[in-house]
């Protein structure tokens, strides 16, 4: 009981007394001056591992040879089962030996979550140099567990864009709206410099399966080879900028005691019923054997690294530093095919035109996105939903993806998407049948110009294919496909025990969750959306 008054009852009174006092500062010092956040001078430096420093790891030796002959390539190995890409992250960690370089927007404190952070903690205690880069409003709950982590001598944890008012973080979006309003979405863990992992997933339950709430059918891909020196590289920039500061100027102190009582916290929910599928997933993977011994599944393929520059996150970026402008340079103008897959899809008047002239060269357009009763951001909803006349009219094909039904299992199949959860969570789209994106980015405008993103443009017929194949396979049969009628009319038709059924409402929604969206649509929100 002691342990878990120094873990949990003290820092929370000290962050309640500090956030009364940072709120009355603020206020004293004027709202619309904001506050004023720590001075970043005396930051410690570090960078990740050079190439000879990397090669030398058991990582290093077992992936050189196979990256040798395939010069200028990356390794690619699809991560699509949530259990598969948390033993992957586990057993990464576990075969750190050197580094570990960890970035993220969300990170929950719960099974999955507090399991990871106790990995970076056991490869910190191996002599481990751990840095852990979270973007703040994604770390609701964890101040003590990351201050505990934090003050470990191989563990450095910085939080962007970080709220001085603890509780409620929220105060801060009145205080200091256009920073706190611009987050970093990337999301990666590498190790050793030689092998990393980056997609869609945040680390929490919900992205790995583990909960009954909402699951998110996701994607990541685990990437060895010559475009992983350019994820470290990436995370390097992010670690120095300017909107990175290191935890301790903004948690509660904390010491051994508390680092302690975290293991001992860890320990125990390792043991508990919540974890069993997630031990026994990480036991029974041969992920990190199969890699350190040479014969791990890989498709080597010429693959890009696209990111924001990280100074997006002040607002300062220029244009070519940005990822949306780098992807239309390496993708250009498709010619055939364009499938898309993501979760919140605002194309805005722009995008839907810009799709729209893509269709009448006569591209191919295929869009899979949440459905209403499936999303869980009903305004993003509602910048997508005034769009599907537009779009429909303009020949582009739009599939939503329903939320999972109690009758069906937990386990179907979404073809390169996993298997299905109630929500959509991957971003991921493929051009011309032979390159396919995967990262962070999703077609909305906070996307575009206000998160911070990173993915892979990877060249990969395969790929491409296995996503064309979902779009005429699973996907039609896990989602509806939105039609116009001849009289304007939007339907959903859904294939269900081997039936059509249409439905002229959006599927599963009440009235007052579609009048609420259409309200919102006539909202001047889209920009943040």
């Amino acid at each position: 009981m002691s342990e878990q008054m120094t873990l949990n009852q003290k820092p929370i009174i000290r962050r309640t007394l500090a956030s009364w006092r940072t709120l009355m500062f603020c206020l004293l010092g004027g709202l619309l001056s904001g506050c004023a956040l720590p001075d970043l001078e005396g930051r410690s430096l570090s960078s990740a591992l050079t190439p000879a420093e990397s090669a030398d790891t058991a990582l290093g030796r077992a992936i050189a040879p196979r990256a040798q002959v395939h010069p200028g390539k990356a390794g690619i190995h699809a991560l699509a089962d949530p259990h598969d890409a948390f033993a992957a992250r586990v057993l990464l960690a576990r075969a750190a030996q050197k580094t570990l370089d960890v970035q993220y927007y969300i990170w929950r404190g719960d099974t999955t979550g507090t399991l990871l952070l106790d990995e970076l903690r056991a490869a910190a205690q191996r002599g481990v140099r751990v840095r852990l880069l979270l973007d703040d409003n994604g770390t609701g709950g964890l101040d003590a567990e990351l201050a505990a982590l934090d003050s470990h001598a191989n563990i450095e944890i910085r939080l962007f864009n970080p709220f001085l008012i603890r509780t409620p973080k929220s105060i801060g979006y009145v205080t200091d709206f256009m920073r706190a309003n611009r987050r970093m979405h990337n999301k990666s863990f590498t190790a050793d410099s030689q092998a990393t992992i980056i997609g869609g997933r945040n680390v929490g339950d919900e992205y790995f399966g583990a909960t009954e709430g909402v699951l998110f059918a996701d994607l990541d891909v685990l990437a060895v080879g010559s475009v992983v020196a350019d994820v470290s590289s990436d995370f390097d920039r992010y670690w120095a900028s300017d909107s990175s500061y290191p935890a301790q100027l903004i948690l509660p102190e904390a010491g051994a005691a508390q680092l302690q009582a975290f293991a001992d916290a860890a320990a125990r929910m390792a043991k508990a019923p919540a974890a069993t599928e997630y031990i026994q997933a990480i036991g029974e993977s041969a992920f990190i054997t199969n890699l350190l011994q040479g014969v791990l599944a890989f498709e080597w393929a010429e693959t890009r690294m696209v990111s924001d520059d990280p100074a997006k996150g002040l607002g300062m970026a220029e244009s070519d530093g940005l990822l949306i402008h780098q992807l239309r340079e390496i993708l250009g103008e498709p010619e055939s095919h364009v499938e898309l897959v993501s979760p919140y899809f605002v194309p805005t008047a722009a995008g839907t035109e810009a799709f729209a002239r893509m269709a009448e060269r006569g591209v191919k357009i295929r869009v899979l996105t949440n459905s209403l009763d499936a999303t869980d951001v009903a305004a993003v909803h509602a910048g997508y939903a005034k769009r599907r006349k537009d779009l429909l009219e303009a020949g582009i094909l739009l599939y939503e993806m329903r939320r999972l039904s109690p009758e069906k299992d937990h386990k179907e199949n979404l073809g390169p998407f996993g298997s299905s959860g109630s929500s959509l969570h991957a971003k991921t789209f493929a051009v011309d049948r032979s390159r396919v994106f995967v990262g962070s980015f999703n077609f909305d405008p906070r996307s575009a110009d206000l998160n911070t993103e990173l993915g892979f443009v990877i060249e990969s017929p395969r790929m491409a294919g296995a996503i064309e194949e979902a779009f005429d396979t699973s996907i039609p049969a896990n989602s509806y496909e939105v039609r116009l009628s001849e009289s304007g009319k939007l339907h959903w038709l859904e294939q269900w025990n081997g039936q059509q059924v249409r439905h002229d409402t959006e599927p599963r929604t009440s009235f007052w969750k579609r009048a609420s969206v259409s309200f919102m649509s006539i909202l001047p929100i889209e920009w943040m959306l």
